[in-house]
């Protein structure tokens, strides 16, 4: 009885160290995607990522299928506005908070559109920001980021090799900026600012 009890703790103690140390590495890790990324791409910018290589890649498992942009955000100045011309195969969005956990994503078949076009925020932001009743929820896709920092990937595929250029082109139009329109709220205080 003594052998088995033992073996059930040692079991129960083992998943309990191991479920800490997996759910715990993301946070404590200091080579992260989002660590790596902050050396070679500018804030709050959209920037092109270099084709795939077997050598050299800054986020691991890249596919070569696809043209991938970065935008690293970070909303303290204020709500951002993405816009992202979607290529002539398929273009998706993918939003991370700073710890990388996935929290949105969004690809051309679901948006509809010729654009992505998309507003990203706090939800402090969004409760600060003034209503317009002209403006309806489809006119305007509004996303609450759970974080201030964090990273949105964009892909755009090329089905062919002869159409990477054509997939490259939709991401170097892509947009990246923080909203100066909605900064200042009526009455003169910031909207889109975070509490300190």
């Amino acid at each position: 009885m003594r052998l088995v009890f033992s073996i059930v703790v040692g079991v129960v103690l083992g998943l309990t160290v191991h479920l800490l140390s997996v759910l715990g590495l993301p946070r404590i890790a200091s080579g992260d995607a989002y660590s790596r990324l902050a050396a070679i791409t500018p804030l709050n910018a959209v920037m092109q990522l270099p084709l795939s290589d077997a050598n050299n890649s800054p986020i691991p498992f890249m596919d070569p299928a696809f043209a991938q942009a970065i935008c690293r955000y970070d909303l303290k100045a204020g709500p951002l506005k993405l816009k992202v011309p979607v290529s002539p195969t398929y273009t998706s969005l993918s939003f991370y908070t700073r710890n990388n956990t996935a929290y949105y994503a969004i690809n051309d078949r679901s948006a509809g559109r010729k654009v992505i076009e998309l507003d990203l925020m706090t939800e402090a932001q969004h409760a600060a920001r003034p209503g317009d009743p002209e403006i309806t929820a489809a006119d305007r896709l509004i996303i609450d980021a759970p974080t201030p920092t964090g990273l949105i990937v964009m892909k755009a595929l090329a089905a062919e090799p002869s159409l990477m250029a054509q997939a490259l082109a939709s991401l170097q139009a892509a947009s990246c900026t923080i909203d100066t329109t909605s900064a200042s709220a009526p009455g003169g205080r910031k909207a889109g600012t975070l509490a300190d």
